[in-house]
């Protein structure tokens, strides 16, 4: 099943989509409280927006065998984890701002858990009945600041660096998925989460046995083989069979 949050007459609102239509949910899908009413409307009459409203917004490093190598670094032994502000998200169809055009700045195409329930020290055994669904992210990335800092906070974390969408899928075999980014037509990662270095299962392991995850927070789980820079004018279409094509632009932030 597929969920989103829509925009409907100057109105923010939670949706079931079917086919060409969102069916209109009593509040947010997250909430067991949630159901659907009478109101229909038809997807092209409404605008989706970011499908995520994360308390927390958890990263996973390099966790593509193909991508360790073509940046000939070793396999990490866990899940190599950080922190992104939720601050940075933005949703389908909207414009990735290069905040400082001067320096490298990648794309990086990646599937991305959503929580579903409250999950602490949970095992990799009961690690898939901690997720609602998933969706689909691009990690926008300052090289030059990442190299700086030594970490991965402020050069993931400004504003509109965390496209996501378009919708949450519930039914995803998200161990064995395609993951695709074209940059104006062309394709440039081609991978699938067959190739991740560690799985679904053990990053919801690692992941909680330090924090506590809440329903609606999000863990992007790295990303496969062709990261590359972008350019200004850029149109970039993030694809994960299932979910369907995250669509972004690029332009330049106002200094």
């Amino acid at each position: 099943m597929k969920y989103c949050r829509f925009l409907h007459e100057g109105q923010i609102k939670y949706g079931m989509i079917d086919v060409d239509r969102v069916i209109e949910l009593k509040g947010s899908y997250l909430k067991k409280t949630s159901a659907p009413t009478d109101r229909v409307h038809y997807i092209d009459d409404v605008t989706l927006l970011c499908p995520v409203e994360p308390y927390q917004m958890v990263a996973i490093g390099l966790n593509y065998v193909d991508h360790a190598k073509e940046l000939s670094l070793p396999l990490p032994e866990e899940p190599m984890m950080f922190m992104v502000s939720p601050t940075a998200l933005t949703g389908p169809d909207e414009t990735i701002l290069l905040a400082k055009p001067d320096h490298r700045i990648d794309f990086e195409a990646e599937l991305v858990i959503v929580i579903g329930k409250k999950a602490h020290k949970v095992s990799k055994e009961k690690a898939l009945d901690s997720i609602f669904g998933y969706t689909i992210g691009l990690d926008i990335s300052d090289r030059d600041l990442q190299m700086k800092d030594g970490q991965f906070t402020r050069s993931k974390s400004y504003p509109t660096y965390k496209p996501m969408g378009p919708v949450v899928e519930t039914d995803l075999q998200a161990n064995k998925v395609p993951v695709q980014l074209r940059q104006n037509g062309e394709i440039k990662q081609d991978g699938n989460t067959n190739n991740f270095v560690h799985s679904i299962e053990k990053i919801i392991e690692t992941v909680t046995d330090v924090m506590t995850l809440y329903p609606g927070d999000i863990i992007l789980t790295g990303s496969p083989a062709g990261v590359g820079p972008l350019q200004e004018g850029d149109k970039l279409e993030a694809t994960i069979p299932g979910i369907g094509i995250l669509k972004n632009t690029v332009a330049l932030a106002n200094r």
